[in-house]
This record gives C-alpha cells, structure tokens and sequence, in this order.
C-alpha cells in the first residue's frame, strides 16, 4: 500500500487540478496500486464571511489584476491539459472552507475522505455551489457515509473548526507553504501545479523505496 498525504485548500483552483490528475495517474499508470490518500486542511484564507469575497475584486487588492479573465484562462489552460473543462467564469466567490474541511476530516472514519474531498471541490468550481453553506455540504456527503443531520452537525460544531484550525496550523509547521502539496509515502514531496509525468515519477520513486525497505 501507498500512503498519499495531500494538503489542499478546497476554494485553490489548483488544488482541484492536482487532485483531478493525482486520480488521473493512478487510475490510467498504477491501476493495480493500493492507495491510503489522507487529507490534512490548509486555510488559505481564514477570515472569509459566510457571504463570500467577490474573487475579481480580491485578485486586484492582493496582486494588482485587473482583468481576472487573463489569470483564469492560464489554470483553465492547464487543467485542459489534463482533460478537465474548467471555467473559473462560473465561480466569481470565494468561501469560507472550514466546514467543508471539517467533513472531510470526519470522512477519514467512513474510508470516504479523499472521495468526499474530490466531491466538494467538484460542486464549488463544476457546480459553482457554496460550499459554506452547511445543506450544500449534506447533500454531497450523502454519497459518501453521512446522514443529513450527522453532516450539519460536524459542518456547524465549533469544536470542529477548532480542529480544522489545529490541522491547518500544523500544516503551516510542517512547511507547507503552497498547494497542493503531495507527501508520497511519508519523505517524497512535491507542491503546486506538477503535471501528470511529475506526480507519476514520484509515486514511482515512492514505491521503489518501499520495495527496497522491504527487501
């Protein structure tokens, strides 16, 4: 088996990306491998209201773009070249992703985690659903072990988001500065947007070391 260990930011277009090719290698290059992928929050923007930030207004404030259309259309490029339609057009919000982390931190129980990551980052870029919205939430994790109400519990309790914080600072310790980040049986690290060869030459190096350990 292969322990994945993958920090991301729900609401990080590149997060969705990574994701969407680190499954793309495994299904299409190891077909056969057995894989444990757990997830750990990264808070990329702590302090966002349960209404959202307006993300071409953000883009100008923090880095000085004034036409957010240029800067969607070069991810947009780069998922394309994975095969994956995006359109940042059609989610003009950022929002706060503490509940949603928190579900998918409760998913590691239920053997859904990574499923249920993958499911939440689809309906917040594909179906431009806020994912602050705690029904929203329910709904998607219905598919992957959770009763509504068990959902809105874990999205709305406090002491969730308390360790949602606590991860996510961990993952500040632990020198993940950018997203996503990939630790491929728990030394190989890559970050950011790598194509699908780089994360393929990585598990590969990952699983050669395992093999050497064992032998």
């Amino acid at each position: 088996m292969l322990q994945i260990d993958l920090y991301t930011e729900i609401s990080c277009p590149w997060c969705l990306i990574g994701q969407y090719r680190l499954n793309k290698v495994l299904r299409e290059r190891f077909p056969t491998l057995v894989t444990n992928i757990r997830h750990h929050p990264v808070l990329l923007l702590s302090h966002v209201p349960v209404t959202g930030l307006y993300i071409p207004d953000l883009l100008k404030k923090r880095y000085g773009v004034t036409n957010p259309k240029s800067s969607f259309a070069r991810v947009e490029t780069e998922a394309l070249k994975s095969g994956l339609e995006l359109d940042l057009s059609r989610q003009l919000y950022t929002y706060p992703t503490q509940a949603a982390h928190a579900l998918i931190m409760a998913a590691s129980e239920k053997g859904t985690q990574h499923k249920l990551a993958v499911a939440i980052t689809e309906a917040y870029f594909l179906g431009a659903q806020n994912i602050a919205d705690v029904n929203i939430l329910a709904n998607v994790a219905l598919s992957y072990g959770f009763e509504h109400d068990e959902a809105i519990s874990i999205a709305t309790d406090p002491e969730c988001y308390a360790r949602v914080a606590h991860e996510a600072e961990n993952s500040m310790l632990q020198g993940v500065r950018s997203v996503p980040h990939f630790i491929f049986a728990e030394q190989f690290e890559i970050n950011g947007g790598r194509s699908e060869d780089e994360i393929a030459f990585t598990i590969e190096k990952a699983l050669l070391k395992n093999q050497t350990s064992v032998s």
